[in-house]
């Protein structure tokens, strides 16, 4: 299963966010959204991502003043990137090595989508499970 596939299924919608928006929007943001992470654009570049993590991080450092600061002053800008052609199976093993749950989906420099590790996950679970069907439909068969 590749990246592209969830895609064309899950969809591209991306959710972002500017460097100068504050902690406090991104927060109320990611919850209306029911989301875990924002990718922070700057122009037509990914500058960033920021994740309910990170705005956790921000409150516990600064406490209530971090919600009027700067997305830029918190998110991660040492982003990974998954390209279209990339499977399931390296991305899982990427971000479970990484310890991250959201990567940036980028085509030739160009944001594209986003998958979460529960996309991921939701998808090697149906490969799963359709595999066991054709086992078990090939048993029967014999």
């Amino acid at each position: 299963m590749l990246v592209s596939q969830i895609l064309r299924t899950k969809g591209d919608t991306v959710f972002t966010i500017k460097p100068a928006d504050t902690v406090g929007s991104v927060a109320e943001l990611l919850h209306s959204r029911g989301i875990g992470a924002l990718v922070v654009m700057d122009a037509e570049r990914v500058a960033g991502i920021v994740s309910e993590r990170d705005v956790v991080r921000a409150i516990a450092s600064q406490g209530a003043a971090a919600m009027k600061r700067p997305v830029a002053d918190f998110m991660t800008v040492n982003v990974l990137f998954a390209d279209p052609g990339e499977t399931v199976d390296s991305l899982l093993s990427r971000m479970t090595d990484r310890r991250i749950r959201h990567l940036p989906v980028c085509k030739a420099e160009r944001l594209v989508g986003i998958v979460s590790i529960g996309d991921l996950v939701k998808w090697k679970i149906s490969e799963v499970e359709a595999e066991a069907d054709g086992l078990k439909a090939y048993i029967a068969a014999s």
